[in-house]
């Protein structure tokens, strides 16, 4: 084992699932992020050392990624906070993993491998729910079908969000939905719609631009990638969305009011909600000749995947299983790894 690593916004709603995990399995990571009274409060609450710095104070930043080998960064908006941190973690050969779901900061973070190799560090974003289990899957997909040319991907039972998840939605509803075509990420006007069978019959789902149009990609390489969304009423509402609503709510002002709403709610799924929550994919690839090949999997909730795999994937880096570079969770674990995580389960349904 290689040293100690770093919880970055441990004082939100997945930096404390993961704290907990962390002290239930004896570890001793470093909490860290903004606000020093929240950290002190977990530190007192947990027996973690502390360090409060803002990213934008590059050399209180320095100093405690310095102290690390390795930094699970789990402050969003990704959007906002990931490039400052990354930045910090190839100047300090730290090794950098997150959560995030953004499309933008995937393909922003696969722009430093190689950086990445010079600083001989790992950049891995998407640790969590999004995107280990449908990374996974994806690459499972390819070695089913190595000259597939078309990956859909659908999602089922994700629940209620977290209020940085929430933002994140927030923050892309200007953006349109993005997919891959023919190699590129582009948007369309309007979401695409089809039937997806997750398990339980026929239901309505809705395209969305969620990460895997970017990672699904640099593990695969298959060039035309579609992701799914089982339909709820708000996705319905949001996929019905003109181009001129869509302008509207993507602006500054509407756009720190819907947040302030979300601010107002719920921190995230209660225990509960978590301990009877799961969530179903559904991955089909097709090649040129027309040929499709099917497989489904089921996972615990999406928050408690989350916390499951980010601290996994911390625990195996430090046991030196990282490999330098941008690297995707299946480029470097394998198609299966998502089937060593208690209750995931894969299975092929056609051959």
């Amino acid at each position: 084992m290689i040293g100690r690593f770093m919880i970055y916004g441990a004082s939100g709603y997945t930096g404390k699932l993961l704290m907990r995990a962390a002290r239930d399995e004896g570890l001793n990571p470093i909490i860290a992020g903004r606000s020093e009274a929240k950290l002190k409060s977990l530190a007192n609450q947990y027996g973690f050392e502390a360090v409060a710095f803002d990213l934008s104070d590059r050399q209180a930043m320095d100093a405690a990624l310095n102290e690390v080998d390795l930094v699970l960064h789990v402050a969003g908006p990704f959007s906002t906070t990931s490039k400052l941190m990354v930045e910090g973690c190839l100047r300090t050969g730290t090794h950098y993993v997150d959560i995030t779901g953004e499309i933008g900061v995937f393909e922003a973070c696969a722009k430093k491998d190689e950086a990445a190799k010079a600083a001989d560090i790992m950049i891995m974003p998407g640790v969590g729910f999004d995107v280990v289990p449908s990374d996974c899957l994806a690459a499972h997909m390819k070695r089913r079908m190595p000259d597939a040319t078309d990956l859909v991907l659908g999602i089922s039972g994700f629940g209620a969000p977290s209020r940085g998840t929430s933002k994140t939605m927030i923050e892309s509803i200007g953006a349109g939905t993005r997919v891959r075509r023919d190699g590129k990420i582009v948007s369309l006007r309007k979401p695409l719609q089809r039937d997806m069978d997750f398990g339980s019959g026929i239901k309505n789902a809705i395209a969305i631009g969620w990460g895997d149009v970017s990672t699904a990609y640099h593990s695969t390489g298959i060039g035309n990638i579609t992701v799914y969304f089982e339909a709820s009423p708000q996705l319905t509402q949001m996929a019905g969305m003109g181009g001129l609503t869509r302008f509207f709510l993507g602006l500054g002002f509407m756009q720190k009011k819907l947040k302030s709403k979300v601010d107002a709610g719920p921190e995230g799924p209660n225990e509960q909600e978590r301990a009877n929550g799961h969530t179903v994919l559904i991955a089909e690839v097709t090649n040129e000749a027309g040929d499709k090949m099917v497989s489904r999997l089921r996972t615990p909730e999406g928050y408690t995947l989350t916390y499951l795999t980010g601290l996994d994937i911390a625990k195996r880096v430090m046991a030196g299983e990282a490999k330098i570079g941008f690297q995707t969770p299946s480029s470097v674990f394998g198609p299966d790894y998502i089937t060593s995580i208690d209750g995931c389960v894969r299975e092929d349904l056609n051959s």
